[in-house]
Parts: structure tokens; sequence; C-alpha cells
């Protein structure tokens, strides 16, 4: 599996990892580059069967696979510890990884996260899903902005919804790709295991979040030893992108409080 690596801020800087939601592109940070590379080694990458990484994923793919390929990649590269920075299905690949490969994280960042699958989430999965049989990708990917942004800021952004849109279904993973990852999001459950996580945990959520209520944030938190939880009020599910300046202040604010990194008269002195 390809990532793409950012060149780090000084010498052994902190790396953080970049896990993007069911669409699976590592360039749904964008918003977030220029924040995290004044203090940290980014890496961003697409998921297999996904962008810059295709693929056919078999029958019975799972959430243990995804977490071993990205462990696998990175050791590859030589980085053997990392804090993963994951958004809803990026989340859950961090939480397996916490589990599998402990030694190999230094901490989390669960955005819109959850335990186990919500009964609201399941519900909007089955529309989606049946708008995809229906329409195919066409239907799914015009679906999308609904469930990832606020309505007024879609209708400001009306333009870019349609660049977006174009995009996606230029480089549309595949419906057998999207439905094996899909059915691997929806078994995952962690709701027995994840009192055994002992690294660092920020978790950030939106209360306006349409796909995932902000209360599945709040369980993971009251679930998982130590972990922070920080709400954000608005910026739907998508909150990092829609609301990118907030969002940045929260996760460089958890961040730093997990990975200790240099000042700038200590990175001057280099």
């Amino acid at each position: 599996m390809k990532l793409t690596l950012g060149d780090a801020p000084y010498a052994g800087a902190p790396v953080v990892v970049l896990s993007a939601g069911l669409g699976g592109a590592g360039s749904y940070w964008l918003a977030q580059l220029s924040a995290l590379e004044a203090h940290y080694q980014v890496v961003r990458y697409d998921q297999r069967g996904t962008g810059n990484n295709p693929d056919t994923l078999p029958d019975g793919y799972s959430m243990q696979d995804m977490a071993a390929e990205l462990h696998q990649a990175l050791q590859v590269e030589g980085i053997t510890r990392f804090c993963l920075i994951g958004h809803a299905l990026g989340a859950l690949i961090g939480l397996q990884l916490a589990l599998d490969y402990p030694q190999a994280i230094s901490g989390l960042v669960l955005v819109n996260g959850w335990l186990r699958l919500n009964d609201h989430t399941q519900r909007c999965f089955r529309v989606r899903e049946r708008l995809l049989a229906a329409g195919g990708a066409e239907a799914w990917v015009q679906a999308q902005p609904l469930f990832l942004y606020p309505a007024d800021w879609m209708a400001v952004h009306a333009p870019r919804l349609e660049a977006e849109e174009a995009l996606a279904l230029a480089h549309f993973q595949g419906t057998g790709n999207l439905l094996r990852r899909l059915t691997a999001l929806k078994n995952a459950d962690f709701s027995h295991r994840v009192q055994e996580i002992r690294c660092p945990t920020n978790i950030i959520c939106a209360r306006d979040d349409l796909l995932v209520p902000w209360t599945c944030s709040a369980d993971l938190q009251a679930a998982i030893p130590g972990s922070r939880l920080q709400v954000m009020e608005r910026g739907a599910h998508a909150c990092n992108i829609t609301e990118s300046e907030a969002f940045n202040t929260l996760l460089l604010d958890g961040l730093h409080s997990m990975l200790p990194v240099l000042t700038l008269a200590q990175k001057e002195s280099l």
C-alpha cells in the first residue's frame, strides 16, 4: 500500500497518520495539513481499494485487515510509532490498531467515531445502500453531502459541491469495494474490548452531525480510560472541513497534550 509521507519539520518530530472515513481518500485532510506539518511528520494514504491504492477487496474484508495493512505499510517505511488521527471509519481503524498493535500507537484522535454502529447510523446507511442499488454511483455521490455537511454550508458552497461530485464520480472506488468496506464498518464492535486501550486518546465530535450522533463520541469517552471529549457545536459529520479553523485549534490542543513537540527556539537551535 502506498503512503504519502510529508517532510518532518525537524529531526525526530512525532509522526501523525491521517485516516479518512468510508471515502478512503487521504485528500480528505487537506484543511489540516498546514497546521499539522509545522509540528509533526504527517502521513496520509488512500485506503486499500480506493484512489492511489486500487485493488479488488476480498469477501470477508474486515477492520482487522484495514489496521494490519496500514501497520505493515508504515513498518516498511521505518515508522514504528505514531499517533493515528481517524475520521469515522478511520477512527475505527485507530481503535483496531490500538488493540492489535498497542506498542505502535503513541496516541489516538477519534473524530465522529463510535463503539458500535448506532441504530440511527444504520438507518442512514440502509437508505444510502438503497440509493446505490437503485441509482448506482451517481445516486450515492449525489446524496453524500447531505450526510456530511450542514445545510447552510452546502447552500453557500454549491460550486464546490459540484466539483467534489465530479471528482468523486471520476474516482469512485467501485460498488463491490464500497459494499465490502461498508460491511466491515457495520460489523465492527469495540464495546467489549475498548477498555483495554491505554494510549492517550482525544475524541472530537460535532453536535449537529446528522450521520453519527454526537452521543456516540460521549459513549467512546466513557469507555476509554483517561480519554478526553471535545464537542463542537456545529460543523456536522465533516466538521474538519466545514469548521476547519475551530477544528484545527482543538486538534492541535489535543495533540500537543499527547505528543511533545519542540518550541520555535528549540527548533532554531538544531
